[in-house]
């Protein structure tokens, strides 16, 4: 039976010819690709908001030392707040300094989010063409084989190779259709985190204690002048 199966397999590549080789070779590595953001994602569970929101109860209620101890720094959005209170406290920076660092911060963080989107976007993009493709190229060589024939053509032969041809398109949307759902998905993934980290720094930068701490910071740079 297993040989069996790894014939037919060896016979189908064989079928479709070089199109369906770099084919597989796509779908081989859009899935290691898959696995390693599914990996990514499940392992920072950056859309967990339980430790944020309490950390920011606590920043509004003037307790940054209990907000910094509850925020899992490991985590894209937990990291940035919690650099947002650290500079707050600190006092070495303006607000709207701090406010640019951590927009670098997040840019970067997303960016690394976003790794190897692009791949996932070319593969898309190319199988049905690929597919299509291999269909014309293999139409091209039925009806070679046509005019070859003459007279005497059998329609089985035609048949065969028109299927054949059109085996590579097939394989190509098959390609393409997964990976395009899963790059949609992924990216609204990254939509959200991003919604989370302007959501969470904000509240930070407009609670009364942010107010409290840039007006400390400037009355010193004051009286230091």
């Amino acid at each position: 039976m297993k040989n069996t199966v790894q014939q037919q397999i060896i016979d189908f590549l064989q079928v479709g010819g070089p199109v369906v080789w770099i084919l597989m070779g796509f779908s081989v590595v859009a899935l290691t690709i898959v696995l390693m953001k599914f990996w990514q994602f499940a392992s920072m569970r950056a859309e967990n908001r339980k430790t944020v929101n309490q950390a920011l109860i606590m920043w509004r209620r003037k307790d940054a030392k209990k907000a910094l101890e509850l925020l899992d720094e490991t985590r894209p959005v937990d990291s940035l707040v919690g650099f947002s209170i650290r500079s707050l406290q600190a006092g070495e920076m303006d607000e709207s300094r701090i406010r640019e660092e951590v927009e670098r911060l997040a840019m970067n963080q997303l960016n690394q989010l976003r790794s190897y989107f692009r791949p996932l976007e070319i593969i898309a993009s190319l199988s049905p063409l690929l597919g299509l493709l291999g269909t014309v190229l293999g139409m091209i060589t039925a009806f070679q084989q046509m005019e070859g024939a003459g007279s005497q053509v059998d329609p089985s032969v035609l048949s065969g190779g028109i299927w054949q041809a059109l085996l590579t398109t097939a394989v190509g949307l098959a390609v393409a259709i997964p990976v395009v759902t899963v790059h949609s998905w992924l990216e609204r993934k990254v939509e959200r985190i991003s919604h989370m980290i302007n959501d969470a720094v904000t509240q930070v930068f407009t609670s009364n204690e942010a107010e409290r701490l840039v007006a400390k910071a400037a009355k010193e740079v004051l009286h230091a002048a």
